[in-house]
């Protein structure tokens, strides 16, 4: 304490009180000590460096106390009104949960009571880490003894033996001998109404210029507002999979989150983890310099989709009852966002509320893919045209990369089994053949699941939708075929609305039974038969399958979601969007590596 100049006394009127100087012209004290600001000058002394004299204040920064000893917010910071810093070396901080840790430190303040002009000291601890009123530490006199928390000490820094602050403070509860207690407001709470205070607390065990680095991130950051950084999801990314959940409401911004880490998070690499992912996004130093870059052996484990999943499934209280559960996939691990049980006509309002939550569960770079799993019957719904919000008429599929799945396959151990062996081959590979089930075609469903897996077919397209093809679409679900693509909507064509469908299809036609169906009339063997890409080019489902094989020629089945997308986009810009090919495509996408925890539902009793 001896050389500790920067404690100060501060005079308003006939209010004295103490304060401690942290910059070179700012100080910290309580809002109270200086409430008759407005009628008295403030006044400001240094005990330790009396040649300076009296030097007057302004108040920068009030708290918002509103005047009652329990209302918050009793802090106010001063700024001198000099030309220069003075030449007092300002206070130190010591990391900001010190004053809390076992074993309970002793503290000592410097303060002004009646009749120290000079100043007097007390000593005293931290009764417990528990805040009272989520504001204040309650503080009991070190002794029985000596001199107590009185009027004076209000503004006092709270310090360590060392010199260092961890704290400061604001009142007394009793000066009796039977009662010597009194409060002080920690530094997180200090930070609370003051922010700058941040910069100049250090963090346990990190060195003085990390908070320096990660304030000055910020402030960039909030200099380019529209760079939309989601402070949510830098703080999920840096708390990791069983770090707090996110507060209620989330953050309202970077700096608010950056906060939370600070003072809430009690993992000690979170704040670290934070700073570095910010760095990353801002183009400063790339975010987690020590993990190790991926080898040849492990870059292509897996896609680098972070799904958002929704799942729809029969409920079992009705047959209009479905129960909707919303995730999120981070590390590897799921993360329910919620589920609720619904009707029908509810699905729709529950996804558009808990989707923006769910993606503010993914790592900030990370490629959001929205994944509805639904039952098989809901496959044709127009999902991808639901819009985000209330507030948002962008459709659903042209804000993120959006795929169904069929939910029996999803769960299904010999589908995932048989889809990762797949995907690993399609890893090495750039684009890969449509596997055309053309308008009208007569091919059996046993032919089709032959050729399906004799081709080891990693895409199927089909020219109408699942209602017009039932059988031949089933089969595509049941074998472990990656991407299925199809148009919502349609009817068979004027050419082929004659031709026996699939369902009533005769199953002893000449040709039927023999391997790839080359005696079925618009069988793979046969081009020139009905349905066949080259019969006739007026037939809708003809020239879908016709662009669709073109559009996605070149492009790899892993970037499919993203292509898809781009198609949506391009159809609703288009002059009429309803006549747009790709207008009601369906992506069925399905990589089981991207969901590497299917586990139980969230309903069910084991869940």
């Amino acid at each position: 304490m001896r050389g500790a100049a920067w404690h100060a006394r501060i005079a308003c009127g006939d209010v004295v009180g103490s304060g401690f100087l942290v910059t070179g012209r700012l100080l910290l004290t309580c809002a109270h000590v200086v409430r008759k600001r407005g009628r008295y000058p403030v006044t400001v002394s240094f005990p330790h460096a009396r040649e300076l004299g009296e030097v007057s204040a302004t108040v920068v920064v009030h708290g918002g106390w509103a005047g009652a000893d329990t209302d918050p917010g009793d802090v106010a910071v001063l700024e001198l009104a000099v030309d220069e810093d003075i030449p007092l070396a300002p206070a130190r901080f010591a990391p900001h949960d010190t004053a809390y840790t076992e074993p309970y430190p002793k503290l000592v303040s410097y303060g002004f009571p009646k009749d120290y002009d000079e100043g007097t000291l007390a000593e005293f601890q931290a009764v417990s880490a528990q805040l009272i009123a989520g504001e204040w530490l309650e503080l009991v006199t070190w002794h029985g003894h000596g001199q107590p928390i009185v009027d004076g000490f209000s503004g006092a820094a709270a310090t360590l033996p060392d010199g260092r602050v961890v704290g400061m403070v604001t009142a007394a509860l009793g000066t009796s001998p039977e009662v010597r207690k009194g409060r002080m407001l920690p530094l997180d709470v200090l930070a609370r109404y003051w922010p700058g205070l941040a910069e100049l607390v250090p963090v346990a065990g990190l060195g003085d210029d990390d908070p320096r680095r990660l304030y000055d991130l910020l402030r960039r950051a909030a200099a380019d507002p529209g760079a939309g950084h989601d402070p949510n999801r830098l703080y999920l990314d840096a708390v990791g999979p069983f770090g707090p959940p996110l507060p209620p409401g989330g953050f309202p911004s970077l700096r608010a989150a950056a906060d939370y880490v600070r003072w809430e998070v009690p993992d000690p690499d979170a704040l670290p983890r934070f700073t570095d992912r910010l760095a990353g996004l801002l183009g400063g130093r790339p975010a987690l310099p020590d993990r190790a870059a991926p080898d040849a052996t492990t870059e292509r484990a897996g896609p680098a989709w972070s799904p958002v999943v929704v799942e729809i499934d029969h409920s079992g209280a009705g047959p209009d009852q479905v129960t909707v559960e919303v995730s999120a996939y981070r590390d590897g691990r799921r993360r329910p966002v919620g589920a609720r049980r619904l009707p029908r006509t509810g699905v729709r309002a529950y996804v558009q509320s808990r989707i923006d939550e769910a993606v503010a569960h993914l790592a900030p770079a990370a490629d959001e893919l929205v994944t509805f799993v639904l039952p098989r019957e809901w496959l044709n719904e127009a999902v991808a045209h639901w819009e985000c919000g209330a507030d948002d008429s962008t459709p659903l599929g042209c804000a993120y990369p959006l795929v169904v799945t069929d939910r029996a396959r999803h769960h299904s151990g010999r589908m995932r089994h048989q889809l990762r062996k797949k995907w690993q081959k399609l890893d090495t590979g750039g684009g890969v053949e449509v596997h055309r089930v053309e308008c009208g075609t007569r091919e059996r469903p046993p032919s089709l699941r032959k050729r399906l897996w004799d081709g080891d077919a990693p895409l199927a397209g089909f020219a109408a939708p699942p209602t017009a093809t039932r059988p031949l679409f089933e089969v595509g679900l049941t074998v472990p075929v990656p991407v299925l693509l199809w148009p919502r909507t349609g009817t068979p064509c004027a050419v082929h609305e004659d031709t026996p469908r699939a369902e009533t299809a005769r199953t002893d036609a000449p040709g039927a039974g023999k391997a790839g169906g080359s005696g079925v009339p618009g069988g793979p063997g046969n081009p020139g038969g009905p349905g066949s890409p080259h019969e006739d080019a007026s037939c809708p489902g003809t020239a879908f399958l016709d662009r669709l094989t073109a559009a996605v020629a070149d492009v790899p089945p892993a970037e499919l979601p993203r292509h898809v997308m781009s198609l949506r986009l391009t159809a609703e810009a288009a002059d009429e969007p309803e006549r747009h090919w790709a207008r009601h495509l369906q992506l069925l996408w399905d990589d089981p590596r991207c969901f590497p925890e299917t586990g139980a539902s969230l309903h069910s009793p084991v869940a």
